[in-house]
């Protein structure tokens, strides 16, 4: 676990990359200035997978709270990497994941058994459906869920969503990653349609507030200047 800001942790679940994740936790209730409590909530961001090198509940207890104190769940996307570790706590909270990846995980989308990855999910997610017990809630693009505004930002997969606390943090999910200082597409085995990736990027870019922390669910978060390297990506591609 490690502190980003008063109000912000990474759980640094993930196994060595390629099989990195990093889930996060925010805590409205912190001023991520002073540290000082106000009215707020508590939200954990991706989930890693069901079994991870360092336990989704004690990253959770390192970081100072139970998991029964979790008041909302926000997915960027349905991979085992990002989804699994509902299996591995207690949920008893809301669960928000994009519209066309409850489809996709429900069995409603149909991904093409030619691509590569649409044949991977349609086997995930026979052997690792999601856990049946959640209030699990879609996302549209531009909804708001307490202070995170949610963009859709298709091509990782075909509902993939960013989230941007209004407080100035990116949840970006596989939308980029981050590799040797910088961001960068994903890779492209791992993904849908790279083009889609690339337009999901700009799109991004040109729409969404802009903020100060980036956290991506591969490699390290920036602290600062997050917005930055989003634009330099972007004017990249």
């Amino acid at each position: 676990m490690r502190r980003l800001r008063e109000d912000l942790w990474l759980l640094e679940l993930g196994w060595h990359e390629p099989f990195g994740s990093n889930a996060y936790l925010i805590d409205d209730a912190i001023d991520p200035e002073t540290g000082e409590r106000t009215a707020g909530e508590l939200t954990l961001v991706d989930t890693g997978y069901r079994w991870n090198r360092r336990s989704l509940a004690s990253e959770i207890a390192a970081a100072g709270y139970d998991t029964g104190e979790i008041d909302r769940i926000v997915l960027t996307h349905y991979d085992l990497d990002h989804t699994g570790g509902l299996h591995s706590i207690p949920v008893d909270c809301p669960v928000y994941l994009g519209a066309t990846e409850i489809e996709l995980a429900e069995g409603e989308y149909q991904p093409p058994l030619s691509h590569h990855k649409g044949l991977f999910h349609r086997a995930t997610r026979t052997l690792f459906p999601l856990p049946k017990s959640i209030d699990l809630h879609s996302v549209t693009d531009e909804q708001w869920i307490g202070r995170f505004e949610a963009f859709a930002t298709p091509g990782h997969n075909p509902g993939h969503m960013v989230y941007v606390h209004e407080s100035g943090v990116a949840f970006l999910g596989d939308l980029v990653w981050e590799t040797d200082g910088e961001l960068t597409t994903p890779f492209w085995g791992d993904s849908y349609d790279m083009r889609q990736v690339r337009e999901s990027v700009k799109s991004l870019a040109q729409r969404c507030p802009p903020f100060e922390v980036a956290c991506m669910g591969h490699g390290s978060p920036f602290t600062e200047n997050g917005f930055d390297y989003l634009q330099r990506l972007a004017g990249r591609l």
